[in-house]
């Protein structure tokens, strides 16, 4: 590296990014935050080197396993498919996480009927039914053949903070930090609708 004051400028370590696209080369990742060189920051970042790998600007320690977990989508499904009222059906509904969860007890999922066909239920909930240790929680409902609960033609799916901790636990699998498990209603419509077939 050059000394700065043979060069009668002062010494930085890749604090300035001056244009938008330096701006943009600062960047988190599993590493820590890092700035990918290219043909002007690399002399900013207190090397001389312009083909260097990119460089870490604050080092941390599995980064991507210490930030909270959060709920990133929804899955919306039936099993079968068709959600028959006259047959029965499993209500589904997958909660995907930005990191690997653990659970303890019984959490739940609401969904929301828009009771489009008469159905006599609001909201039905759905009880954790697996997925432990991994990224996808799946909640589960079983819906009796002819039951009225859900009519056909009604529209279920899932809107804002649809997921309860019900006396249990959602913690990162890395450092059993609390997930946040709110999220907002776009994020539930993102998941979409199914609605009832006779």
């Amino acid at each position: 590296m050059s000394d700065p004051s043979m060069l009668h400028k002062p010494y930085t370590t890749g604090a300035r990014p001056f244009s938008a696209a330096q701006k943009l080369n600062v960047t988190a990742t599993s590493s820590g935050w890092v700035r990918v060189q290219d043909a002007e920051s690399y002399q900013y970042s207190g090397n001389d080197n312009p083909n260097t790998t990119p460089e870490v600007l604050v080092a941390i320690r599995n980064l991507a396993a210490r930030l909270t977990p959060v709920v990133s989508g929804f899955t919306v499904a039936a099993s079968p498919a068709l959600m028959s009222v006259a047959a029965g059906y499993t209500l589904q509904v997958t909660v995907h996480f930005s990191q690997a969860v653990v659970v303890t007890g019984s959490p739940r999922v609401t969904m929301v009927n828009g009771q489009e066909g008469g159905g006599s239920a609001a909201t039905r909930t759905l009880t954790y039914a697996s997925g432990t240790t991994t990224k996808e929680l799946l909640f589960t409902l079983v819906q009796a053949a002819a039951a009225t609960t859900i009519r056909v033609g009604d529209i279920c799916g899932v809107l804002a903070n649809c997921t309860a901790l019900n006396g249990g636990t959602i913690k990162a699998v890395s450092d059993a930090e609390n997930a946040t498990i709110t999220n907002t209603a776009a994020l539930g419509l993102d998941a979409g609708v199914i609605t009832a077939t006779t």
